[in-house]
């Protein structure tokens, strides 16, 4: 029984003892050693920040509009008997050029009338000047030591013939006049906008002949914070002067595959807030926007929406970085002496699409980083591998 049961227990007996050595031996094994892998600094780029005297900029947008832009009405009526080419949607036009012609058969004739009125006037003034000589005459005859009367020498008669002279004279001009007006003309150079009538039609007074603007110069209606305004250091109810022109403006849009550029400056802001968007507008011109202003051919067109970068004419210290290093509108990223990233906030007067001026926050000659950090934490070791000039 002894010897059955020993035979039984023996070869868990030795899975015990077996597992207790192995027990044994794994415990009295030296650990083996721990590695540690030190964390790599992050690499990037900065440029230094720099103070400088600097002109704040501030960028808005508007549409393009013509200074002077009217319906075209004729002043006399009449049939339309020609029209010239150069009145017609998008033409151009010279000063006192003849852009329709009315039929002027009784404006003619009108004339023609008037002048044979002043004739006639002028006769009967020559007689009544001539009777009234000789009846002076005969008066110092009769009676030279007595001074006689207006009636006498006939005074009212010259005076009723002069005054018949200045009015046929009066009705000559309006006669020339009216002849003049039947060519319809405009005193400043321009464009069609639209045309509404055809040869042949007879127009009024009342009549719309079509729509035209001046292209000597363009307005472009700029809205403004009053930060912005403050940024341009340009008051309320602003009009330029000779001593102060106002503040230039870039002006950019994008015409097919390229960028243009026109240069205007500001010459007026408004006097009173918008109460609708509580904004103040300004007023930008460019002279001369289809000829000489005209960015390398491409006209600043009225009706263009434009993106508009001014300038203030006053100087201020500011701390300048660039665009690049300004993170979530008031964040900039510094290096320090150690090395570590410091993540500053930051008061930022005006920004432009190549620079960040800054009022606070940054000081002259700091590290700030341009290029981009992924998960960055404030006190982050960094390795400042490139120095580019400031912009």
């Amino acid at each position: 029984m002894n010897k059955k049961i020993l035979k039984t227990a023996a070869p868990a007996l030795v899975l015990v003892l077996g597992f207790s050595a192995v027990q044994l031996m794994s415990a009295s094994k030296p650990a083996p050693e721990k590695k540690e892998e030190e964390q790599r600094p992050v690499s990037l780029v900065y440029t230094e920040a720099r103070k400088e005297a600097v002109h704040l900029a501030v960028t808005t947008q508007g549409e393009v509009r013509a200074h002077t832009e009217i319906d075209l009405t004729p002043e006399v009526s009449g049939r339309v008997v020609s029209i010239s080419h150069a009145f017609a949607e998008g033409a151009g036009f010279e000063p006192e050029e003849t852009l329709i012609q009315l039929d002027d058969a009784d404006y003619r004739l009108a004339l023609a009338q008037a002048e044979a009125g002043v004739a006639q006037a002028e006769v009967l003034l020559l007689q009544a000047q001539a009777a009234a000589k000789i009846k002076r005459q005969q008066w110092l005859d009769l009676s030279p030591n007595k001074e006689p009367t207006p009636l006498q020498v006939n005074k009212p008669q010259v005076l009723e013939a002069e005054a018949n002279l200045r009015s046929a004279r009066a009705e000559l001009d309006d006669a020339k006049l009216n002849l003049a007006r039947t060519k319809i003309r405009l005193p400043f150079r321009g464009r069609v906008a639209s045309r509404s009538i055809g040869v042949g039609q007879y127009v009024t007074p009342n009549t719309v002949l079509g729509r035209v603007f001046a292209t000597d110069r363009v307005e472009i209606r700029l809205p403004l914070t009053d930060t912005q305004l403050m940024e341009l250091a340009l008051p309320m109810g602003f009009v330029a002067s000779d001593k102060n022109p106002g503040p230039a403006v870039a002006l950019s849009a994008q015409i097919g595959a390229h960028q243009q550029s026109w240069q205007g400056r500001i010459v007026r802001t408004q006097a009173a807030i918008d109460q609708q968007t509580r904004l103040i507008y300004a007023v930008a011109e460019v002279a001369d926007p289809y000829g000489a202003g005209a960015s390398n051919g491409a006209p600043l067109a009225v009706g263009l929406f434009v993106t508009a970068e001014a300038e203030s004419v006053q100087e201020q210290q500011a701390v300048v970085v660039p665009r690049t290093a300004l993170r979530s509108a008031d964040k900039v990223y510094v290096v320090d002496d150690n090395d570590q990233l410091s993540i500053r906030t930051v008061d930022v007067l005006s920004t432009s699409h190549n620079r960040v001026v800054l009022a606070a926050g940054i000081a002259d000659g700091e590290r700030v980083v341009t290029s981009t950090v992924a998960n960055a934490v404030d006190g982050m070791k960094v390795q400042p591998i490139t120095h580019l000039a400031s912009n």
